[in-house]
């Protein structure tokens, strides 16, 4: 097998990321990548660029059939995508054909068209929210009794760690958005429904247009909580262009009050979790990386002002 391209910007992002276990994983991606190959009768073609946190290749099996291979750093999060492909199997989702949680290694089913749904959403937002709608139905399912899964409260102990950061304060995040979120969080957290598996991070670039179905969703991080909290990565994206658009706040207003609609929840616990999880993405991301947190907090303070 020829050596894999490697993009630098990708590799640069992981050892960010990841530090020296990216590093290590890095070294060893050409093998584990030829591993997979002869596993599972791959011809593994270039990367499908640009590459963000996984290396992400179409590959052809011995049969012809047309595959993506995905490789990943072994964190939790890989392992519970895994799973969470497994539970939903292709329902909603990309199928699962093969997995080594070992080496962070899934074959996916590849989708066609696979035109990402935020396309659309630059078209036609009103349509798009509604294939995501769509999609949200097919995929929620009772969680299993026992699993591994994180929950929404594991999540929101985000807000715990800015607090230990920042102490008093909350550092470059607006102090009163903070704690509005914060209390959200809690209130909606206390209050939930009955918990299902959820996707987790449903939002246009992870939803495609597919020949087996009209959309579906990849990348499911798997979070056990209710239904309601699906709606928050949507109302974030498409991320950056949703800045961008005239009278956002008029736009996330229609945007919860259809999804209101089309999935029957009400609609301050929308508008509550779209806000408290906006803050919640930008601590992650100043916590990750210390950079792009800033739209998380314009898309928190868009839903501030939403008049629903």
């Amino acid at each position: 097998m020829r050596v894999i391209f490697i993009p630098e910007d990708f590799a640069l992002a992981i050892v960010e990321l990841h530090g020296a276990e990216g590093e290590r994983w890095l070294r060893s991606l050409h093998a584990t990548v030829a591993e997979c190959a002869a596993r599972w009768s791959l011809k593994v073609g270039p990367p499908l660029t640009p590459l963000y946190q996984n290396y992400i290749a179409h590959a052809t099996r011995a049969d012809g059939a047309s595959m993506i291979l995905k490789v990943g750093v072994t964190t939790r999060e890989l392992f519970t995508e895994i799973e969470a492909l497994r539970i939903f199997d292709g329902v909603g989702t990309v199928r699962l054909l093969e997995a080594d949680a070992g080496v962070g290694a899934l074959l996916l089913e590849r989708l066609e068209p696979g035109t990402q749904l935020a396309a659309l959403c630059e078209r036609d937002d009103v349509r798009a929210t509604v294939a995501a709608s769509s999609v949200m139905r097919r995929l929620w399912r009772s969680a299993p009794s026992k699993h591994t899964f994180p929950t929404v409260a594991d999540w929101g102990r985000g807000f715990r760690r800015l607090r230990e950061r920042f102490g008093p304060g909350a550092g470059p995040f607006p102090l009163k958005l903070v704690d509005e979120a914060e209390t959200l969080f809690d209130e909606l957290t206390r209050s939930m429904s009955e918990p299902v598996l959820l996707h987790g991070d449903l939002h246009h670039f992870n939803i495609l247009a597919s020949a087996r179905e009209p959309w579906l969703a990849i990348d499911p991080k798997g979070v056990v909580g209710e239904p309601a909290y699906e709606v928050g990565a949507l109302l974030r994206n498409p991320m950056p262009q949703l800045l961008t658009w005239p009278q956002l706040r008029r736009v996330q207003t229609r945007r919860v009050e259809q999804l209101a609609d089309e999935l029957g929840f009400d609609k301050q616990r929308l508008r509550g979790w779209g806000l408290a999880q906006a803050v919640l993405s930008a601590w992650w991301s100043f916590e990750d990386t210390g950079k792009d947190w800033e739209h998380g907090i314009a898309v928190a303070e868009s839903l501030t002002g939403a008049a629903v």
